[in-house]
Order: C-alpha cells, then structure tokens, then sequence
C-alpha cells in the first residue's frame, strides 16, 4: 500500500505533527545553533549531476560489493542511538526492512534492542562501538558482537564529549521521561505515541543492561551510557580493537585526510567520512565537502562511506560522484517510523530513496554503480555560479 508521501521532507513534516516535541527534536536536532546541520545539506544544494544523453540504460542497478558483503542499493542505515524513542520497536524495524531490501543496518551501542536479538533478527548486521571509561565494558561489547557472528564492527571516534544539544536542553530531556506541565500537555497532544510508548516501557539501553545492577533503573542505564562518552580513545586502543576483531573494521567519524590515512596504514578495512550528522562540533565542516580529500589520501582501493546530510536519492548519486562507494542515513529513517509507524515508515523510505536514485541513473545514463561513482559533477557557490 502506497502512501501520500513521496519524499523524505514530506516525512519529517508528518513525524513532527505526529510526535511530542521531546522525542521529534531529540532526533531531528544538532549542537548549538546547529550550522553544523544546515552545512550538511548546503552541501548537497552546491553539487551538480551532469547528465549524459543517447545511453542505453534500460538495463539498471546499483548494487555494491563493499566490506565482503553485497547490496542491493548503495545506501544503509547509519547507527541510531535511543531508535525506540521515536516509536517502540523501531530498532527491530529497521534491521528486518534492511534485510528484506538487501542494504546494510548498523546497530548503535546506544541502541534500545540488544545485538543478541538483532543478530537474530538480521544475522549481516553490523554493530557501532563507542569505546567508553571501563574497559571491561568494551571488552565485552566486542565479544559479544563476535559471538553473534556479525560481520562489521564500526568503532566510532567522533564524541570524545558529549556535543551540546540545545533542543535537548530546552526540552529538558533525560531518561526515563520525567514530564513537566508543558511535556504533559505536549504527550496529550500525541496519544497514539504516549500511549505506545506506554505499552512497551520506556526505551532502555538494552546493550548496558547486563553492566548494571540486576535490577537497573532507567537512571542508572541513562548514567551508566553517559560513560561510553569518553576522550581516552586514542590510536593505540584503536589498534587494539583491531588486533582482537577477526573480520571487517570500519571507523566512522574521520574528517581529516590525515587521520583517513593513519587508519588506513593500522589495518582498517573502511572509514566512515561523518560529523556525527551535526550533532557533536557545530564548527565542523559538512561530511560531503571533506570527502574527496579523504577519497585522495586512502585511494581507490579502500572503502570509503559517508554519512550526513543525504535526504534524496540525488544526494546518493552526489556522494558516490564525489567519491563514496556507500552512505548512511539515520534521520531519514527515524522520520519515517515517526511518520509512519514502525512496520510501514523504514520500508517506505528506502522505496523512496530506491526510486529515487534510479531515476537519477536513467538521467545520468549509468547503468550501474561503476558509472554512478564517475558522473561529472559541478560546485556552485551557492548564488548558481560554478
């Protein structure tokens, strides 16, 4: 069944009439006065898609082999921390669609459904470390991840503290929801969401409950994540990591060529070009602006993806144009299970962003995913002038 959303936009304006503003803005919103965010599309609006004419096309797709494993489209979901916020079983949602479209589903330390289930839901999943203060904890993590046979672990590198998240703040969030007068009146306003966010309990870091006591609270999993932000992580640990992982490595949050190239040199099978989506340096450049830099430091033949700011289908051919072999997205998919529910928003969007990018291949005349990477693209100055 078709809906009346035909873009991602669309979505998220269905998501915030649909959601209270604690769990729309938690998703949606970046550090301080967010420029960091609105950097991230800017750049996208600034690249151009060159098309070419008279190719025969007729015959098209983008699968990608990439980190040992194929898919379908060149596009995945990125790690989402808290995903059950937005609406109860969301984590679970995702990784089943991922599946079911052959695309890659990365499950968050930070997640609200542990990486046994997701294993046992989606066994290709990948799984996001964050290196916290106790390193027990991430021993374990890493064990775990083995254990359940998943095939990528993507350490991230980018929260050495935690960003200032002004929506956040202002909303006085914290878990477990601790409603006001104004966030009362807010979760009357949305009843379809408290009263499934009542149902199923509130959301848990559901990877930190066994580190707790037997009987944790909301608060002390709330307290015992804020310690996965931690700026010990350095190369050393990271070379650690990679000397006890047994299959694909990838680092997600490098930003500086020279950090891409260190990476490269310690064994990592793949880097994740990423601002952490806006949400840590509001001064950080846009993810897709730092890309060919990296793309030239590592070469061709190391897998490079990219993460923030896409929200079309065009934006998936601009990064690929640009140099990424794969990218991810998180809001995007948020703002379809917030649009839409669970069992219908994350299908729904990868059949828009689907559609979208074979429509950009008809125009461009390529007729796979070699072609994508090799569309000539323009930069404007954002007046139109290139």
């Amino acid at each position: 069944m078709r809906t009346k959303f035909h873009t991602v936009d669309q979505m998220r304006a269905e998501a915030q009439r649909r959601l209270p503003r604690l769990a729309f803005d938690f998703m949606d919103g970046g550090s301080g006065g967010e420029l960091a965010l609105r950097r991230n599309r800017d750049a996208f609006a600034r690249v151009e898609l060159v098309p070419r004419a008279l190719i025969d096309c007729e015959r098209r797709g983008a699968s990608v082999t990439i980190l040992g494993q194929r898919f379908e489209w060149p596009f995945g979901i990125a790690p989402i921390g808290l995903a059950n916020l937005v609406w109860p079983g969301a984590d679970e949602a995702l990784a089943r669609c991922a599946a079911k479209a052959g695309i890659p589903y990365v499950l968050s330390t930070a997640g609200t459904t542990s990486i046994e289930t997701i294993a046992s839901i989606a066994p290709q999943s990948w799984f996001q470390l964050y290196v916290g203060r106790d390193q027990p904890i991430v021993d374990s993590l890493v064990a775990r991840a083995d254990a359940a046979g998943l095939p990528v672990l993507v350490v991230t590198v980018d929260v050495p503290a935690p960003g200032k998240r002004v929506r956040d703040l202002a909303n006085r969030f914290s878990l477990p929801l601790r409603p006001d007068a104004r966030m009362a009146l807010d979760l009357v306003r949305h009843p379809s969401w408290a009263v499934a966010t009542l149902r199923a309990g509130a959301p848990r870091f559901a990877n930190l409950e066994r580190y707790g006591d037997r009987n944790a609270s909301p608060q002390s999993l709330a307290a015992l994540m804020a310690g996965q932000t931690s700026a010990r992580l350095d190369w050393r640990l990271l070379g650690e990591i990679r000397e006890r992982w047994p299959r694909k490595l990838v680092v997600k949050g490098l930003m500086h060529p020279d950090d891409a190239q260190r990476a490269k040199t310690l064994g990592m099978d793949g880097i994740v070009v990423s601002n952490h989506g806006g949400r840590q340096l509001e001064s950080a450049p846009a993810p897709l602006a730092a890309l060919r830099g990296i793309r030239a430091a590592v070469g061709d033949d190391m897998p490079v993806l990219l993460d923030g700011g896409i929200r079309c289908g065009e934006d998936v051919a601009k990064a690929l144009a640009t140099g990424a072999d794969l990218v991810l997205l998180g809001r995007a998919f948020l703002y379809g299970i917030g649009a839409l529910g669970p069992d219908r928003g994350a299908g729904e969007i990868i059949r828009i962003l689907s559609d979208e990018l074979d429509r950009a291949q008809a125009q461009l005349g390529c007729r796979n995913h070699s072609e994508l990477r090799q569309v000539q693209i323009w930069r404007t100055d954002g007046n139109g002038a290139h």
